[in-house]
Protein backbone atom coordinates (compact mmCIF):
# COMPACT_ATOMS: atom_id res chain seq x y z
CA UNK A 1 0.00 0.00 0.00
CA UNK A 2 1.15 3.38 -0.96
CA UNK A 3 1.24 5.75 2.18
CA UNK A 4 -1.96 7.57 0.85
CA UNK A 5 -3.72 4.77 0.98
CA UNK A 6 -2.39 2.76 3.67
CA UNK A 7 -3.55 6.32 6.21
CA UNK A 8 -6.59 6.35 4.72
CA UNK A 9 -7.39 2.62 5.06
CA UNK A 10 -6.39 2.62 8.42
CA UNK A 11 -8.37 5.58 9.43
CA UNK A 12 -11.54 4.18 7.88
CA UNK A 13 -10.94 0.74 9.54
CA UNK A 14 -10.87 2.27 12.87
CA UNK A 15 -13.60 4.24 12.20
CA UNK A 16 -15.63 0.97 11.12
CA UNK A 17 -14.10 -1.30 14.04
CA UNK A 18 -15.31 1.18 16.79
CA UNK A 19 -19.07 1.28 15.62
CA UNK A 20 -18.77 -2.61 15.17
CA UNK A 21 -19.55 -5.17 18.16
CA UNK A 22 -19.50 -9.16 18.42
CA UNK A 23 -18.57 -11.48 15.50
CA UNK A 24 -18.22 -8.73 13.15
CA UNK A 25 -15.67 -6.99 15.20
CA UNK A 26 -13.79 -10.43 15.53
CA UNK A 27 -13.91 -10.90 11.39
CA UNK A 28 -12.78 -6.98 11.14
CA UNK A 29 -9.56 -8.11 13.18
CA UNK A 30 -8.94 -11.01 11.44
CA UNK A 31 -5.32 -10.83 10.32
CA UNK A 32 -6.06 -13.14 7.79
CA UNK A 33 -8.27 -10.98 5.33
CA UNK A 34 -5.45 -10.80 2.44
CA UNK A 35 -7.94 -10.74 -0.34
CA UNK A 36 -10.42 -7.98 1.09
CA UNK A 37 -7.06 -5.96 1.35
CA UNK A 38 -6.01 -6.67 -2.02
CA UNK A 39 -9.62 -6.03 -3.59
CA UNK A 40 -9.21 -2.23 -1.82
CA UNK A 41 -5.56 -1.90 -2.95
CA UNK A 42 -6.35 -3.07 -6.15
CA UNK A 43 -9.71 -2.32 -7.12
CA UNK A 44 -11.74 -0.05 -5.48
CA UNK A 45 -8.90 2.90 -4.00
CA UNK A 46 -7.40 2.88 -7.70
CA UNK A 47 -11.26 3.32 -8.45
CA UNK A 48 -12.65 5.96 -6.52
CA UNK A 49 -9.61 6.85 -3.67
CA UNK A 50 -12.05 7.53 -0.73
CA UNK A 51 -14.24 4.79 1.45
CA UNK A 52 -17.21 7.11 2.00
CA UNK A 53 -20.44 5.07 2.12
CA UNK A 54 -18.16 1.53 2.09
CA UNK A 55 -18.44 -0.77 4.68
CA UNK A 56 -16.38 -3.61 5.07
CA UNK A 57 -18.04 -7.31 6.85
CA UNK A 58 -21.44 -5.60 6.52
CA UNK A 59 -23.82 -7.52 9.08
CA UNK A 60 -27.25 -8.12 7.46
CA UNK A 61 -30.13 -10.99 8.40
CA UNK A 62 -30.37 -13.80 6.57
CA UNK A 63 -33.57 -16.02 5.27
CA UNK A 64 -33.00 -18.11 8.10
CA UNK A 65 -33.30 -15.34 10.80
CA UNK A 66 -29.77 -15.13 11.44
CA UNK A 67 -26.66 -12.88 10.86
CA UNK A 68 -24.67 -13.10 7.61
CA UNK A 69 -21.58 -10.82 6.71
CA UNK A 70 -20.99 -9.23 3.44
CA UNK A 71 -17.58 -8.63 2.26
CA UNK A 72 -18.13 -5.08 1.58
CA UNK A 73 -21.32 -3.22 1.44
CA UNK A 74 -21.94 -0.05 -0.56
CA UNK A 75 -24.77 2.05 0.34
CA UNK A 76 -26.28 5.39 -0.67
CA UNK A 77 -29.62 6.93 -0.57
CA UNK A 78 -31.82 4.88 -3.14
CA UNK A 79 -29.31 1.86 -3.45
CA UNK A 80 -26.96 -0.80 -1.92
CA UNK A 81 -24.58 -2.80 -3.38
CA UNK A 82 -22.96 -6.18 -2.36
CA UNK A 83 -19.19 -6.87 -3.17
CA UNK A 84 -18.49 -10.42 -2.58
CA UNK A 85 -14.89 -12.02 -2.79
CA UNK A 86 -14.63 -15.74 -3.59
CA UNK A 87 -11.36 -17.34 -3.56
CA UNK A 88 -11.44 -20.37 -5.37
CA UNK A 89 -10.13 -23.09 -2.70
CA UNK A 90 -11.87 -21.64 0.20
CA UNK A 91 -15.43 -20.77 -1.39
CA UNK A 92 -15.74 -23.84 -3.81
CA UNK A 93 -13.12 -26.91 -3.51
CA UNK A 94 -14.34 -27.93 0.10
CA UNK A 95 -17.91 -27.08 0.06
CA UNK A 96 -20.38 -29.50 -0.37
CA UNK A 97 -23.85 -29.61 -1.91
CA UNK A 98 -25.76 -28.19 0.97
CA UNK A 99 -23.28 -25.54 1.64
CA UNK A 100 -23.62 -24.46 -1.93
CA UNK A 101 -27.22 -24.98 -1.66
CA UNK A 102 -27.18 -22.26 0.76
CA UNK A 103 -24.86 -20.30 -1.05
CA UNK A 104 -26.95 -19.89 -4.00
CA UNK A 105 -30.37 -19.52 -2.00
CA UNK A 106 -28.27 -16.76 0.02
CA UNK A 107 -27.67 -14.60 -3.06
CA UNK A 108 -31.24 -15.18 -4.07
CA UNK A 109 -32.73 -13.35 -0.85
CA UNK A 110 -30.03 -10.76 -1.28
CA UNK A 111 -31.58 -9.50 -4.98
CA UNK A 112 -34.64 -10.21 -3.12
CA UNK A 113 -33.88 -7.48 -0.80
CA UNK A 114 -33.22 -5.25 -3.28
CA UNK A 115 -29.36 -5.78 -3.20
CA UNK A 116 -27.24 -5.63 -6.59
CA UNK A 117 -25.18 -8.05 -6.42
CA UNK A 118 -21.04 -8.31 -7.13
CA UNK A 119 -18.44 -11.15 -7.14
CA UNK A 120 -15.20 -11.17 -8.05
CA UNK A 121 -12.78 -13.76 -8.30
CA UNK A 122 -9.56 -13.36 -6.09
CA UNK A 123 -7.59 -14.22 -9.35
CA UNK A 124 -9.02 -11.08 -11.18
CA UNK A 125 -8.10 -9.10 -8.36
CA UNK A 126 -4.87 -10.10 -9.09
CA UNK A 127 -4.67 -10.53 -12.63
CA UNK A 128 -7.40 -8.23 -13.77
CA UNK A 129 -7.82 -5.09 -11.30
CA UNK A 130 -9.08 -2.74 -14.24
CA UNK A 131 -11.87 -5.04 -15.41
CA UNK A 132 -13.19 -5.22 -11.86
CA UNK A 133 -12.85 -1.24 -11.29
CA UNK A 134 -14.75 -0.87 -14.93
CA UNK A 135 -17.46 -3.30 -13.65
CA UNK A 136 -18.27 -1.53 -10.65
CA UNK A 137 -18.13 2.05 -12.28
CA UNK A 138 -20.38 0.72 -15.27
CA UNK A 139 -22.80 -0.24 -12.16
CA UNK A 140 -22.69 2.89 -10.23
CA UNK A 141 -23.20 4.67 -13.75
CA UNK A 142 -25.90 2.74 -14.71
CA UNK A 143 -27.70 3.93 -11.22
CA UNK A 144 -27.29 7.33 -12.45
CA UNK A 145 -24.26 8.56 -9.91
CA UNK A 146 -21.12 9.07 -11.73
CA UNK A 147 -18.34 9.01 -9.44
CA UNK A 148 -17.97 12.95 -8.70
CA UNK A 149 -21.23 12.34 -7.24
CA UNK A 150 -19.97 9.92 -4.58
CA UNK A 151 -17.17 11.66 -4.13
CA UNK A 152 -19.97 14.90 -3.27
CA UNK A 153 -21.94 12.30 -1.44
CA UNK A 154 -25.04 13.17 -3.28
CA UNK A 155 -28.09 11.06 -3.21
CA UNK A 156 -29.49 9.80 -6.31
CA UNK A 157 -32.74 13.02 -6.28
CA UNK A 158 -29.45 15.73 -5.90
CA UNK A 159 -27.40 13.74 -8.78
CA UNK A 160 -30.89 13.83 -11.01
CA UNK A 161 -31.62 17.67 -10.54
CA UNK A 162 -27.83 18.85 -10.98
CA UNK A 163 -28.29 16.25 -14.57
CA UNK A 164 -31.51 18.31 -15.24
CA UNK A 165 -29.74 21.20 -14.29
CA UNK A 166 -26.99 20.78 -16.62
CA UNK A 167 -28.56 19.49 -19.46
CA UNK A 168 -31.00 23.24 -19.78
CA UNK A 169 -30.14 26.50 -21.53
CA UNK A 170 -31.91 28.81 -18.44
CA UNK A 171 -31.53 28.67 -14.95
CA UNK A 172 -33.22 25.62 -13.34
CA UNK A 173 -37.06 26.33 -11.22
CA UNK A 174 -38.28 24.13 -8.29
CA UNK A 175 -41.59 24.14 -10.10
CA UNK A 176 -39.62 22.28 -13.18
CA UNK A 177 -37.79 20.08 -11.45
CA UNK A 178 -40.36 18.90 -9.72
CA UNK A 179 -42.60 18.20 -12.57
CA UNK A 180 -39.68 16.71 -14.78
CA UNK A 181 -38.96 14.30 -12.42
CA UNK A 182 -42.55 13.48 -10.51
CA UNK A 183 -41.49 14.91 -6.86
CA UNK A 184 -43.42 16.83 -4.39
CA UNK A 185 -42.08 20.76 -5.09
CA UNK A 186 -41.38 20.61 -0.90
CA UNK A 187 -39.11 17.65 -1.61
CA UNK A 188 -37.18 19.37 -4.73
CA UNK A 189 -36.74 22.68 -2.59
CA UNK A 190 -35.34 20.58 0.44
CA UNK A 191 -32.74 18.74 -1.94
CA UNK A 192 -32.14 22.26 -3.76
CA UNK A 193 -31.35 24.02 -0.89
CA UNK A 194 -28.87 20.92 0.36
CA UNK A 195 -27.03 21.39 -3.17
CA UNK A 196 -26.79 25.10 -2.66
CA UNK A 197 -24.95 24.95 1.13
CA UNK A 198 -22.57 22.48 -1.42
CA UNK A 199 -22.43 25.57 -3.44
CA UNK A 200 -23.14 23.00 -6.73
CA UNK A 201 -26.08 25.02 -7.21
CA UNK A 202 -26.13 29.10 -7.30
CA UNK A 203 -29.19 31.30 -7.00
CA UNK A 204 -29.43 33.66 -9.95
CA UNK A 205 -31.13 36.69 -7.71
CA UNK A 206 -29.03 37.06 -3.71
CA UNK A 207 -31.62 40.00 -3.68
CA UNK A 208 -35.40 38.57 -2.78
CA UNK A 209 -36.13 36.64 -0.12
CA UNK A 210 -37.97 34.24 -2.18
CA UNK A 211 -35.26 32.19 -4.75
CA UNK A 212 -36.92 31.23 -7.54
CA UNK A 213 -34.19 29.97 -9.90
CA UNK A 214 -31.41 28.26 -9.99
CA UNK A 215 -27.89 28.06 -12.29
CA UNK A 216 -25.08 25.00 -11.50
CA UNK A 217 -21.92 26.00 -10.51
CA UNK A 218 -19.53 24.42 -13.36
CA UNK A 219 -16.38 25.57 -12.07
CA UNK A 220 -16.77 23.69 -8.85
CA UNK A 221 -18.48 20.55 -11.06
CA UNK A 222 -15.15 20.76 -13.25
CA UNK A 223 -12.99 20.20 -9.93
CA UNK A 224 -14.61 17.15 -9.59
CA UNK A 225 -14.67 15.93 -13.09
Amino acid sequence: MTDELKQAYDTWMDRVRSTSKGERKRRLTNINNHAEKMFIKQVWWPAFEHFNNLHAEYEIRDFKDGWRYLDFAYITEGFKICIEIDSFGTHWRDVNRSQFADHLMRQNHLIIDGWYVLRFSYDDILEKPCVCQQLIQQLIGKLGISSMYIELQLCPTESAIIHLATSLSTPITPKFAAITLGLHRDTIVKHITNLTEKELLIPTRTDVKRICSYRVNKALLHLHT
